[in-house]
């Protein structure tokens, strides 16, 4: 019994939070506007805090360079695996080989990571995140624009990303902990000062994340049946490569401990960005959809790692 109220303290608070903003949507509590203004808050405030502290906090080593190569290349062969998997079985949408790769770490990873293990090892979580967030700002957005029959443009995709207030809090974060300057500051308590301000900033973004989810998520429309084979598709890609990340960065440095943060990212839906992408209305609810129900799996994949204990 212990066990399960131990499981139910984790999961409750995440179904309450995703309930609450269904019951949002249903009850008109909030507006459309007014979700997008929250999303804006998470994406431009208080997820840029948990970054920031988080590669801050950071002690880094050579592998702290390897690892986001490594999930940089996961994200390519997931594409292409998708992109290989799709025209073999028919699957018909361009939108495919996009939805069985990058991770929608920013507006649900970080939320459902932070509610298993805490806030004190989110770093574990952003050394994994770093990689893919590098992979969606430039090649997966790259590859999307060739879909689209669209020509890249390299310089506003670096502008994007360069202006982006993630990957600023990612890039100050890394010069605050790989410089030293923040282990230099703690004598004096300033790097405590940093620690509480950041930890105020950051402290709703689960909240507000899992409410605007939970707006989000219509069941209603959903094509089961050509949603369903992307997802299991995406499914059984994600738990191969996981499987393969695992073995390879054990093998390579044992001592790494982060099995947990893989394990978070690897179940987690695509970019919630990509029906912005879709071409048009049929193509946008097929993607809607994957991305829903992803989502779905997300949460049952929480509840099961809440179970066994990560």
């Amino acid at each position: 019994m212990t066990r399960i109220m131990e499981v139910l303290q984790t999961v409750l608070p995440v179904l309450l939070m995703i309930g609450i903003g269904m019951l949002c949507r249903k009850g008109k509590l909030l507006s459309r506007e007014g979700v997008n203004a929250l999303k804006s808050v998470v994406v431009n405030i208080t997820l840029p805090a948990v970054l920031l502290n988080a590669f801050a906090t950071t002690q880094y080593t050579f592998m702290d360079v390897v690892i986001p190569l490594m999930m940089f290349a996961v994200c390519f062969i997931a594409w292409a695996l998708g992109k290989a998997a799709g025209k073999a079985l028919k699957l018909g949408s361009h939108f495919v080989p996009f939805l069985t790769t990058g991770f929608e770490a920013g507006m649900l990873g970080y939320a459902l990571f932070n509610m298993l293990y805490g806030a004190s090892r989110t770093a574990e979580f952003a050394r994994i995140d770093l990689g893919q967030v590098l992979f969606v700002f430039t090649l997966y957005k790259i590859l999307l624009g060739f879909e689209g029959n669209e020509r890249a443009d390299v310089g506003q995709l670096l502008k994007e990303m360069m202006l982006s207030p993630i990957i600023i809090a990612i890039v100050a974060g890394v010069l605050l902990g790989a410089t030293g300057l923040y282990q230099a500051l703690i004598p004096s308590g300033v790097s405590g000062l940093f620690d509480a301000c950041a930890s105020f900033v950051s402290a709703p973004t689960s909240a507000i994340i899992l409410l605007t989810i939970g707006y989000d998520l219509v069941l209603g429309d959903i094509p089961w049946a050509s949603t369903g084979k992307v997802v299991a598709l995406r499914f059984i890609i994600m738990m191969v490569l996981r499987t393969a990340f695992i073995l390879i960065l054990n093998a390579i440095w044992p001592a790494a401990g982060l099995a947990a943060a893989i394990n978070v990212m690897f179940i987690l839906p695509p970019p919630f960005v990509l029906p912005v992408f879709a071409d048009d209305a049929d193509q946008r609810v097929y993607v809607s959809s994957a991305l829903s129900v992803s989502t779905l799996v997300a949460i049952a994949g929480f509840a099961v790692l809440a179970a066994i204990g990560g």
